[in-house]
């Protein structure tokens, strides 16, 4: 299934039913007065999380959603059935916006928000009695349902995000230590989207994001990289993973941290490790104080991958 993160979405709440005018036919009842019953409540659209879900490709497809309008109100004040109410099904992550700013998130599954209510059913003849009119020939018809725009934007929930600039391995890296099978090859910009994996560990499944690659000037646009810096965001630890065969692995690093101090400062506040990659081209492998902590691996090899999924299972 296609990944998609951003999408702008239409829901509408149900109308609510009319209500009714009627008055009392019964036999042996001479002027029975009104009994014309209150329209129902037309139903509402919630979002609900679904902790199996990690694309809003649905949401692109069908970018419409209405819920079920109120029944009319009946004679014997009888009732309206209720609109029946719309649930739309979001992975967990999810930003929901109005035209006026955001209206809410949803991080945990059957997690539910509200976002268009129905409207009120409206009140049959029987309510308009008076002292003064006793057979009073009009109902309230309903109110319509609230009819909201939605900007919904996706940021993955994973326990460990990979990060690093173009071809540093990091797919290659995700499928050494998961049961992950993403695209590798060997150019630029090969992953286009987020793939997710899972290490299994004795405590739990720990989930693993490899976020596409990041440039210089990404948090302006440039590359993959706006698109995808706030993936980072909702995680909870970060691999800094640095291509070891350049002229000067550091100057990865520093590219990393900068973008991340100009996009979300707070990014350079969550715990991560830096871990260098692609060890297996180099003779002498060199030594950086980065005054962090620092794993020396060949994602492709299997160099030092234990000891790594070791570490990130601990």
């Amino acid at each position: 299934m296609k990944f998609i993160d951003e999408v702008t979405i239409t829901v509408i709440g149900g109308d609510g039913g009319n209500g009714c005018i009627s008055f009392r036919r019964e036999k042996f009842v001479p002027k029975g007065g009104p009994d014309g019953g209150d329209g129902g409540a037309g139903g509402s659209v919630y979002l609900i999380g679904d902790a199996r879900l990690n694309t809003l490709f649905d949401l692109k497809i069908r970018p419409h959603y209405r819920a079920g309008r109120g029944g009319h109100g009946k004679g014997k004040k009888m009732t309206g059935a209720r609109g029946k109410d719309v649930y739309i099904r979001v992975p967990l992550g999810v930003v929901v916006m109005n035209q006026k700013g955001i209206i809410g998130e949803i991080l945990k599954d059957k997690e539910r928000l509200l976002v268009a209510r129905g409207g009120k059913g409206g009140q049959g003849n029987y309510h308009f009695v008076s002292s003064t009119n006793r057979a009073p020939r009009y109902a309230e018809p309903g109110e319509p349902g609230e009819e909201q725009k939605l900007k919904i934007i996706l940021k993955l929930i994973a326990d460990i995000g990979i990060v690093g600039l173009p071809n540093a391995g990091k797919s290659t890296l995700l499928e050494a230590i998961t049961d992950a099978k993403p695209r590798v090859d060997h150019y630029p910009f090969t992953t286009l989207s987020p793939n997710l994996g899972i290490i299994k560990s004795i405590h739990k499944n720990i989930v693993i994001a490899d976020i596409p690659g990041i440039i210089d000037g990404a948090h302006k646009g440039k590359g993959l990289g706006l698109k995808f810096l706030r993936h980072i965001e909702r995680t909870h630890f970060l691999i800094i993973l640095i291509d070891i065969n350049t002229d000067n692995p550091l100057d990865h690093y520093r590219c990393i941290m900068d973008e991340f101090n100009a996009y979300n400062p707070a990014l350079l506040k969550k715990p991560r490790i830096v871990v260098f990659n692609k060890i297996d081209l180099l003779k002498q492998i060199p030594e950086f104080d980065l005054q962090e902590k620092t794993f020396y691996i060949s994602a492709l090899r299997g160099d030092g991958i234990d000891k790594l999924v070791k570490f990130l299972s601990r």
